[in-house]
C-alpha cells in the first residue's frame, strides 16, 4: 500500500495551463491538416510540410525517443493494472461507465484505485465523482491525486481551472504535455488498478496515452458502445486504430442497453440493435464481449450529484451488469498474470 513517510503538502497550487511547455519549438505558424508533429521523425520532410512556414524549424527539432519516459515508466511501477477506457463516438456514456467502473472496482477495499481524466476539454470525471471543487496540493513527492475515499483518486485537467465553465482551448501539443505530466508528475503509489478516461475518437490524447504508457505496460482498452450501427461504425475504427497502435482490446461493452423501470423492471429497447449490437460486432471481430449495461435514470442523478449509483442501488439491473463486466475483466486480468 502506499508509503507511511510523511510528506509536508503545501497550500493548493493554481497551475498556469497557458505557460509554454518544455522542450517545445516555437512555431511561427498553425500547424497545417495532417501535420505529422514537430518531433515526428518525418517532420520538415512529409508532403504536408511542403510550403509550411514552420517546415525549417520542425526539420531541426531534436527527434528520438522521449527523455521522460524513463522517469514514466518508474513513476508507474507500483501501479498493476492500467486499463483504457475508449470509445469511437462521443455520448456514448464512456465516462460515466469508467466513473461507475472506480467505483466498483474500489467496492473492495483492498483495492487502490486511480482514475486519470485525459478529456482535455471535456473533463466530466470530477463532476461525477463530486470533488468538481477541489484543487490539486503538491508535495516534494508530486502532485497528489484528490482522493474521493480513502482508495479511490482521481486527477484532471478540472482542478487546475479557476472556474468550472472555463474552456481549454489547446493544440495538440500543450495537450500531450499536460498528460505527460499526469503520468510523470502524479504520486499515485501503489495502486492496483488506474483507468484512464479518454475522449472519443482517436486523436492526439490517445496517441499520447499509448506511447507514454508502451513501457511501463498496458493491460488494454475497454471499448464502450451504445446498441446502434451509428456508435458501432465508430468503434469499428477505434478497435482498427487500437490494433495498429499495438493495444490490446479487452473487450467491448455495450452501453444504454436497453431501459429498466426502476419500478416494475420491465425492459425497452430504446436503442434498436439494428445490426445486432456489440455483442455481433465483439463475436465478428474475435473480441470478448464484456457485457451489456442498461439505462438507468438513477445513475445519471448520481453523476450530477457526485454519488456512487454502484453504492446506493446495489440492487438495481445495472449494478448487476456491472458487476458481472468486472468480474469477467478480473478474470481475464488473472489469466494475463499467469501467463506472465
Amino acid at each position: 500500500m502506499f508509503s507511511t513517510t510523511t510528506t509536508a503538502v503545501e497550500e493548493p497550487v493554481q497551475v498556469d495551463i497557458s505557460a509554454p511547455l518544455k522542450n517545445q519549438p516555437t512555431l511561427v505558424a498553425p500547424e497545417p491538416e495532417h501535420c505529422p508533429g514537430p518531433e515526428s521523425n518525418i517532420a520538415g520532410q512529409s508532403e504536408a510540410c511542403a510550403g509550411c512556414p514552420n517546415q525549417t524549424i520542425c526539420a531541426s527539432t531534436p527527434k528520438g525517443p522521449d527523455p521522460d519516459i524513463p522517469m514514466i515508466t518508474a513513476r508507474l511501477s507500483d501501479i498493476k493494472h492500467k486499463i483504457l477506457i475508449l470509445s469511437g463516438k462521443g455520448g456514448v456514456g464512456k465516462s460515466t461507465f469508467t466513473a461507475m467502473l472506480g467505483h466498483a472496482f474500489a467496492a473492495n477495499e483492498r483495492n487502490m484505485v486511480g482514475i486519470m481524466d485525459t478529456d482535455i476539454c471535456g473533463p466530466s470525471i470530477p463532476k461525477m465523482m463530486g470533488v468538481e471543487a477541489e484543487t490539486i496540493h503538491v508535495s516534494n513527492a508530486g502532485w497528489s491525486p484528490v482522493w474521493v475515499t480513502d482508495n479511490l483518486g482521481v486527477m484532471s485537467v478540472q482542478f487546475m481551472l479557476p472556474s468550472r465553465d472555463d474552456a481549454v482551448i489547446w493544440r495538440g501539443p500543450k495537450k500531450n504535455g499536460l498528460i505527460k505530466q499526469f503520468l510523470k508528475d502524479v504520486d499515485w503509489g501503489e495502486l492496483n488498478y488506474l483507468l484512464v478516461d479518454t475522449p472519443p475518437g482517436t486523436s492526439d490524447e490517445h496517441l499520447s496515452v499509448n506511447s507514454y504508457l508502451k513501457t511501463s505496460g498496458v493491460d488494454g482498452a475497454v471499448v464502450v458502445t451504445t446498441p446502434q450501427e451509428v456508435s458501432l461504425l465508430d468503434v469499428r475504427k477505434e478497435i482498427d486504430f487500437c490494433r495498429k497502435a499495438g493495444i490490446k482490446v479487452l473487450g467491448i461493452v455495450e452501453n444504454m442497453a436497453g431501459f429498466v423501470c426502476p419500478s416494475c423492471k420491465h425492459r425497452n429497447q430504446v436503442f434498436k440493435a439494428t445490426t445486432g449490437g456489440a455483442k455481433n460486432l465483439a463475436e465478428s471481430m474475435g473480441i470478448a464481449f464484456l457485457g451489456a449495461i442498461p439505462l438507468d435514470p438513477r445513475i445519471g442523478m448520481s453523476c450530477d450529484y457526485g454519488e456512487s449509483f454502484f453504492d446506493n442501488y446495489p440492487d438495481s439491473p445495472a449494478c448487476e451488469a456491472l458487476r458481472a463486466v468486472v468480474e469477467r475483466m478480473l478474470g481475464d486480468a488473472a489469466t494475463r498474470s499467469d501467463d506472465t
